[in-house]
């Protein structure tokens, strides 16, 4: 994996679905009213370091399940999964955060969390606060915070970690216009910093620019892969 950020090989994603909530009885005896499904099926996929690949599909296509197992928040069902150098997920900004510690040590803990060490936490704290510019809330328990706040919060932690995989959902910044322009030029930054990315969006004027291949999911499975043109074409014209 020299040259390779990220390595999938026949990845599949089973999920169990609940139509209704099971009975005492059918828990003790283990049935229920629920089906399976196949969010993702049979993925193989090599992603260069350096690319920045975008995914698009339609909604239930598995794009955010794709996403998280590469960012191993969840784990395939069947495969493997493989990742050089250090991955920051953008998916879920508000994931590891506790409620009764501040922001400032909320900071410390999420980036301890996401591989930096204290020095380099220390180093790096006056822009992570400046970035997020929640003002005085910096010293309040994080339960105090609003969602957009919170969200601000994760996402100045996570750009500041300084990683080699970048993964973004739908959302590509965060906040108010203000803090939207200042999230898509740190984005932007990454781009001409070589850094690998991978992205989730229906923002297809983003995509085109700045993505170098783009994949295709429908039904959890892999379409089509390469130019933005001929991705867009089969998402328009295959059911």
């Amino acid at each position: 994996m020299r040259n390779i950020a990220v390595q999938l090989s026949n990845v599949s994603k089973r999920y169990t679905l609940h139509h209704e909530k099971p009975t005492l009885i059918e828990n003790i005896l283990a049935r229920r009213n629920s089906e399976k499904f196949w969010a993702l099926k049979n993925i193989d996929l090599a992603i260069k370091k350096g690319e920045r690949i975008g995914i698009i599909g339609p909604n239930g296509s598995g794009k955010t399940t794709l996403l998280k197992i590469i960012s191993g928040i969840t784990t395939p069902t069947t495969g493997t999964v493989e990742t050089s150098g250090k991955l920051v997920s953008l998916i879920e900004l508000e994931a590891g955060f506790h409620s009764d510690l501040t922001g400032e040590e909320n900071i410390t803990l999420n980036g301890l969390l996401m591989g930096m060490n204290k020095n380099e936490i220390r180093r790096r704290m006056k822009d992570i606060i400046t970035f997020a510019n929640i003002g005085s809330f910096i010293d309040s328990p994080f339960y105090t915070y609003s969602s957009g706040m919170a969200l601000r919060l994760g996402f100045s932690i996570a750009v500041h970690v300084n990683p080699d995989i970048l993964v973004l959902d739908e959302n590509l910044a965060v906040g108010d216009q203000e803090f939207k322009k200042k999230s898509l030029r740190k984005i932007e930054q990454f781009f001409k910093e070589k850094k690998t990315v991978i992205l989730v969006s229906q923002w297809f004027d983003f995509v085109e620019k700045y993505c170098t291949r783009v994949i295709l999911l429908k039904k959890g499975k892999v379409v089509t892969r390469g130019t933005f043109s001929s991705a867009y074409r089969r998402y328009n014209s295959e059911p």
